[in-house]
């Protein structure tokens, strides 16, 4: 495995269970800025140049975005693949793809991976490069690395120093204030018949990332919040969950909630999270496998491997905002027509089930996009250490607004031959940037009522 530009990381684990991990020294963080980007990544390009220097990102809207829409039109759809893997050359592309990808490509003759040029698009607000370049120097971990304190609004460590500071970045990623998206999820099985799992009206928010908020924050303060309302198909119309995660979940575990219309009653639902089936998906994927992860990091060893140059997913708005669900859900595999694959570098981050924890993974394999901290494509694998499952997310930038968004996001099950695709919005016109919900629309007695529209 080659890994590029060693100097940005020392590959470390977690020593002392419990012991905070300091964070890095002035001089170190002085490199944001410079040679490091705000949020961590490397400002230069590759030696071949298909890895582009970072020069701000996507800052101007193309042409055709109608301002106010939710729909945002492909700024490089003029773009040609410059290279085009498949079953016949993929040895040659081994260290760019992840074991999923090599999977599919070996397995189905259909598959192709379609490389387009590289675009490092993303672009954060200057006020969370502001509080990075402070995280850096100020945040750390706890609990062994599965809690944090001290953190402002951005990347809580832009130059990470072990695997659970990387996944923080992830978990804490920028992907604006607060969210709505009416959405489709869809499992595909091992025939290629495509069946609805579920239709929901989700509603996403980021406590930290409040405009008006100044202070760090506290162990007990909420990181994110989603609340589902399940649509169809028939059988889950008019369900409802809400679910809250805190800085530290070992003081304030996940909270969620449940509403049954034939019970007519919330209930706790404690067993939101880990590998527990995730009936928005029909089962197909656990609670912690969407956006590749979620939930607390307490049940698994995270090991920062290094970075790597890594084809995958990225700039996917032809897919993400597609209008015809069923041009999606080909047979074995997402229709490889409107997906779209770059170049780009990754932090790698293995992450080895603990004693005594229980989980379907053994090992599971993360690869983090430097520029935007959000967790692009991930490998499973099961007890017996054989790949399982493979997941990805489609990141597309929304330029209007200056947030990656990566809630398209799917999972392939190796051994079943199936696959899930969650968060097709494209049908409904895209993703929504919004006014936060109120206290009492987010308490979970509002989950009884018909939604909000």
């Amino acid at each position: 495995m080659k890994f590029v530009n060693t100097l940005l990381f020392t590959a470390l684990t977690v020593a002392i269970a419990g012991a905070g991990h300091a964070a890095v020294s002035p001089d170190e963080a002085a490199r944001l800025g410079n040679s490091l980007t705000g949020v961590g990544a490397e400002k230069t390009g590759n030696a071949d140049n298909t890895i582009p220097p970072y020069t701000g990102g996507l800052t101007t809207a193309p042409a055709s975005f109608q301002p106010g829409s939710s729909f945002r039109p492909d700024p490089y759809e003029a773009d040609k693949p410059r290279v085009v893997v498949d079953g016949k050359n993929v040895s040659q592309y081994t260290d760019k793809l992840t074991a999923t990808t090599q999977e599919l490509l070996k397995r189905y003759p259909t598959f192709r991976v379609d490389v387009f040029p590289t675009h490092r698009s993303v672009a954060l607000p200057q006020r969370l490069l502001d509080n990075t370049a402070k995280n850096a120097v100020g945040t750390k971990t706890l609990e062994g690395g599965v809690a944090l304190e001290n953190a402002l609004p951005g990347v809580p460590f832009p130059i990470p120093k072990d695997g659970y500071e990387a996944m923080w970045n992830h978990l804490l990623r920028y992907q604006g204030y607060a969210t709505n998206l009416k959405y489709d999820s869809w499992n595909v099985d091992s025939s290629g018949r495509a069946i609805l799992a579920t239709s929901g009206n989700a509603y996403l928010e980021y406590p930290l990332y409040d405009p008006k908020r100044m202070e760090p924050a506290k162990e007990t303060d909420l990181f994110f919040k989603t609340k589902l309302y399940y649509q169809a198909p028939a059988r889950r119309a008019g369900e409802a969950i809400l679910v809250q995660d805190a800085v530290n979940p070992l003081k304030m575990e996940r909270r969620g909630w449940q509403y049954l219309p034939g019970q007519r009653r919330v209930k706790l639902a404690p067993d939101i999270a880990y590998d527990t089936p995730n009936p928005g998906s029909a089962g197909a994927s656990t609670y912690d496998d969407a956006w590749v992860f979620n939930g607390a990091m307490d049940r698994y060893d995270f090991k920062l491997v290094g970075k790597k140059e890594m084809i995958v997913p990225y700039n996917t708005y032809k897919l993400n905002y597609h209008k015809v669900a069923a041009d999606i859900t080909t047979p074995h595999h997402v229709n490889p027509d409107l997906m779209r694959w770059e170049l780009h570098r990754v932090w790698v981050v293995e992450a080895t089930l603990k004693p005594g924890k229980r989980h379907i993974y053994s090992k599971r394999t993360f690869y983090l996009d430097e520029d935007s901290w959000i967790a692009l494509a991930s490998d499973e694998y099961d007890a017996s250490g054989k790949l399982y499952r493979g997941s990805f997310a489609h990141m597309a930038y929304s330029y209007d607004v200056q947030a990656p968004n990566s809630d398209n996001h799917m999972i392939y099950d190796l051994v079943s031959g199936s696959y899930n695709i969650t968060g097709i919005y494209g049908p409904y016109g895209g993703v929504k940037y919004i006014d936060p919900l109120s206290k009492a629309q987010w308490a979970p007695e509002s989950l009884a009522g018909t939604g909000i529209r």
